[in-house]
């Protein structure tokens, strides 16, 4: 039986409001529109071309697996290719996402992963779905079982450090400001062990965002981040410089993530009032905004995008 066909019609925000979770990636916002009408030939070839980058590949997968027709359209990709490995790993994280969504049953999402990770062993993206969805709903120790099975298979995986890093934040929100906290750590342990090259460098700086997220909303810090000490304490100085150096001399062009981290960045520069610094990370940024870190705690994410680009590049 096929998938129902799309709605004619879909509600939009207006285009200076909209996140696009594809980011610059043309080819990925052109492969995903197809699919929602039913044309899953170009997620085949998309994701054949994308091959083994898997940074580039976790990203496309996760991106198209919000399709809300992916999981449909999917199996009747399976019914053509049974036994694809490119569908069986789509159909998995597009029901990762309908887990974290309530519409399909966890355990079975989780099931489907380990299927597709023994279909495709050295594939860190069926373990990648299983991360987000212990992010989300597992315990500390499913936690880190799945983050281990990406990090075997692609030791620098930018997703899922992001994930860990977001989780970690999240642990003894009650106890206020810690230079201690473990998020730090850990997010300082994996930019040292990554290559040199590696945007895992900006890692620090994301923990330190995510660490204000849950103090702020625990009450700890100003819900302004900008008026917080979060961003001017000596640790916060060392990372940030630390990540706008490395962008300066590294910068990651062709990453499938650069803009996220690029948002990161701007963000703590801008708290930190570093105009000039944010100002050209903002130039590089473009329309790109991403929801997190701006949204933190609870703010509209495009007006503190657009309110501190203003304040960076002259123009509020």
């Amino acid at each position: 039986m096929s998938p129902p066909p799309p709605p004619l019609g879909r509600g939009r925000r207006p285009a200076a409001q909209s996140f696009d979770e594809a980011l610059d990636d043309a080819e990925l916002a052109a492969t995903r529109a197809a699919l929602a009408q039913g044309r899953w030939q170009s997620a085949r070839s998309l994701l054949a071309r994308t091959g083994d980058d898997w940074d580039r590949r976790g990203h496309r997968v996760t991106v198209l697996a919000r399709e809300p027709s992916c999981a449909a359209w999917t199996r009747e990709w399976l019914l053509v290719e049974p036994g694809s490995p490119d569908a069986t790993v789509l159909l998995a994280l597009a029901r990762i996402r309908r887990a974290l969504d309530g519409k399909e049953d966890p355990d079975r999402a989780r099931t489907a992963c380990r299927e597709a990770a023994r279909q495709v062993p050295a594939d860190p993206t069926p373990w990648l779905g299983v991360l987000m969805l212990e992010r989300a709903r597992g315990t500390d120790e499913d936690l880190v079982r799945a983050y281990e099975q990406v990090r075997a298979r692609y030791a620098d995986h930018h997703h899922a450090h992001h994930l860990m890093v977001a989780r970690l934040a999240e642990r003894r929100a009650d106890t206020g400001s810690d230079p201690l906290h473990e998020v730090y750590d850990f997010a300082n342990w994996a930019a040292e062990q990554a290559p040199a090259d590696s945007p895992l460098a900006v890692l620090p700086v994301v923990a330190h965002a995510e660490r204000y997220r849950v103090l702020a909303a625990a009450g700890h810090e100003p819900a302004d981040p900008a008026a917080s000490g979060h961003w001017s304490g000596r640790r916060a100085r060392q990372v940030m410089k630390a990540a706008f150096d490395w962008w300066l001399e590294w910068e990651q062009d062709g990453h499938p993530r650069r803009l996220i981290d690029l948002n990161y960045l701007a963000h703590a520069k801008s708290c930190g009032r570093r105009g000039a610094e944010a100002a050209a990370l903002f130039h590089r940024i473009g329309d790109h905004v991403t929801p997190a870190p701006w949204s933190y705690p609870d703010r509209d994410p495009y007006s503190a995008f657009r309110a501190a680009r203003a304040a960076a590049l002259g123009t509020a």
